[in-house]
């Protein structure tokens, strides 16, 4: 069973930044798309970013586009989300994400592993 555990967030003032991490264990990291979502107060879980297995492909939600960088490091099997000139609604709780197989893109609905999540909050 896939474990997955996020860390690297925290706070800071708009326009710094952030690198959160995911650690896979417990399947072949190799074989699973890889992405990241968040959960604002009072809103419903979005889309931010995805990775293919072997970072040929990513795919960023338009508000983060140029902003945001996702890598991945299937030699120790880590996803990792660089986050630069940060906005106050960035603000949310971060969630590791994973979907096995190679299709790509990838539908929401099959991401199916999450991490516990980590906060993210921005000040103005």
């Amino acid at each position: 069973q896939m474990h997955l555990e996020e860390s690297g967030g925290g706070l800071v003032q708009t326009g710094g930044s952030l690198r959160l991490s995911c650690a896979a264990s417990g399947v072949t990291f190799s074989r699973y798309v890889m992405g990241w979502f968040r959960q604002a107060p009072g809103k419903e879980r979005e889309f931010v970013s995805a990775i293919n297995w072997n970072g040929g492909n990513v795919v960023y939600e338009d508000s983060v586009k140029g902003r945001f960088t996702i890598s991945r490091d299937n030699a120790v099997n880590t996803v990792t989300l660089q986050m630069d000139n940060l906005k106050p609604e960035d603000t949310a709780v971060y969630y590791c994400s994973a979907a096995l197989g190679s299709t790509w893109p990838r539908p929401e609905s099959s991401f199916t592993s999450w991490g516990q999540g980590t906060q993210v909050t921005v000040s103005s």
